[in-house]
């Protein structure tokens, strides 16, 4: 049965997760999706990035990525200024009124957030933290030649 896999309740968590917070944030009339806003973040708490770094943050393909910061920028909410020192690559930059979108989706984001982890002791979340780390780090190790993956 789906129900007893692990990462079948984990997926399932996650979607009803970014299902819910973006329902969240449509309902507050802010414009973005959850994609866009995490480009948008992690632009804003590191703008020297290339678009692969971006992706790698996010856990998107480099042509998402790509499409959402083609849109960002269209929106006004990115800008791209050339580096002096490299031609061929851009600075992107959080404009104001990316700056603005952010602000406007924090409360939203933390609210989110908190309905989702109700009922979470610090302790829970600590270990939660702890065991998704450990999954994670197991992934990334060499495949196993035994199993085959």
């Amino acid at each position: 049965m789906l129900s007893s896999i692990l990462f079948y309740s984990l997926d399932k968590a996650i979607r009803q997760y970014r299902r819910m917070a973006q329902a969240n944030i449509d309902q507050a009339g802010v414009a973005i999706t959850i994609d866009q806003w995490l480009v948008l973040r992690v632009i804003q708490e590191t703008d020297d990035l290339t678009q692969t770094e971006i992706a790698e943050r996010v856990f998107k393909d480099q042509a998402s990525v790509a499409r959402i910061i083609r849109l960002l920028l269209e929106r006004g909410l990115l800008s791209a200024e050339p580096l002096p020192h490299d031609g061929r690559r851009t600075q992107l930059r959080v404009t104001p009124e990316g700056l603005r979108t952010l602000e406007a989706v924090e409360p939203v984001v933390l609210n989110n957030r908190a309905k989702a982890l109700q009922g979470l002791s610090e302790n829970d979340l600590n270990t939660l933290r702890f065991l998704l780390e450990q999954i994670a780090g197991n992934c990334t190790s060499a495949p196993d030649e035994v199993s085959g993956g």
